[in-house]
């Protein structure tokens, strides 16, 4: 289906989608900025994590998703998966140029602004890091900048965050593997780590024990959410699409594993119980 900002109103709902309940880490943030607004968060569970897909892969499941939120009267969509922003952004942008759209990208430019020593490890999924946009944005911070970032693939972080997020006891396994990915960044100087999955900010705490673990010096923790319901904010204004006077705003989800998943994850991170349906999508 084609976009058109005439086709929508105010009062159409935000679509909100990632591969699983990271994107949860952006909702809240966008529920902040933007209170009036009705929601739809779209959780991919059935297909994460995106992170071991191939780049059209992801671009598949990007469109179909996009496809589906604005056959359910989405007037913006945001992508809530830095996996699929490094893949699928730009074809959705082409597919959709009208529609108010906004990605995730792991926070280089504010970590390069807030770092003392120029020294900036990245926590992301091995597609994030290997992009070629997310590898074209390294380059031209680092050449503006003088930052040097130090990449960090955290293989299986995302696996067991969704397990948190069922309730599962999973605090061991996290930490063992905070730990196997953070002390080498501590040990190469960093001191700024840049959260570069939405899933991550859901285990910051840990990350924070982590860190200090290794070190009595400031580490400067940096998530994107804020900046990203920023930007939907802005672009919704631009477009006179932001609502006002609603003061009743609903939120939805959709997953294509099992509701109750989705379920406990709104209840337990988010202290969330929105209605859950489960999609073929």
């Amino acid at each position: 289906m084609t976009f058109t900002l005439r086709d929508t109103s105010p009062g159409a709902p935000i679509g909100v989608f990632d591969s699983g309940v990271g994107g949860l880490s952006v909702l809240r943030h966008i529920r902040t900025q933007l209170p009036q607004e009705d929601l739809i968060y779209f959780a991919d569970s059935g297909y994460a994590p995106y992170g071991d897909k191939t780049e059209q892969q992801v671009i598949a499941r990007s469109l179909a998703i996009a496809a589906y939120l604005l056959d359910q009267g989405a007037k913006a969509i945001v992508v809530a998966c830095n996996t699929a922003t490094v893949a699928a952004i730009k074809a959705l942008r082409a597919r959709y140029p009208a529609l108010p759209l906004v990605g995730v990208e792991p926070g280089l430019k504010p970590a390069a602004a807030v770092t003392r020593n120029g020294k900036v490890g990245v926590l992301a999924t091995s597609r994030t890091l290997s992009g070629e946009k997310f590898l074209l944005l390294r380059e031209q911070i680092s050449a503006a900048s003088q930052a040097q970032f130090l990449l960090q693939p955290c293989v299986g972080l995302v696996e067991l965050i969704e397990q948190c997020s069922l309730g599962q006891d999973s605090n061991d396994a996290t930490s063992m593997m905070l730990e196997r990915y953070i002390a080498p960044l501590l040990a190469e100087g960093v001191d700024t780590l840049v959260l570069g999955c939405t899933h991550y900010p859901f285990v910051q705490d840990a990350i924070e024990r982590t860190v200090r673990a290794h070190t009595a010096s400031p580490i400067t923790l940096v998530d994107t959410g804020e900046a990203v319901a920023r930007q939907l904010a802005r672009l919704l204004d631009a477009a006179s699409l932001r609502r006002d006077g609603n003061p009743a705003p609903q939120l939805r989800g959709y997953t294509t594993a099992g509701v109750d998943m989705l379920e406990q994850a709104f209840a337990g991170l988010l202290d969330l119980h929105p209605p859950v349906e489960h999609l073929s999508v």
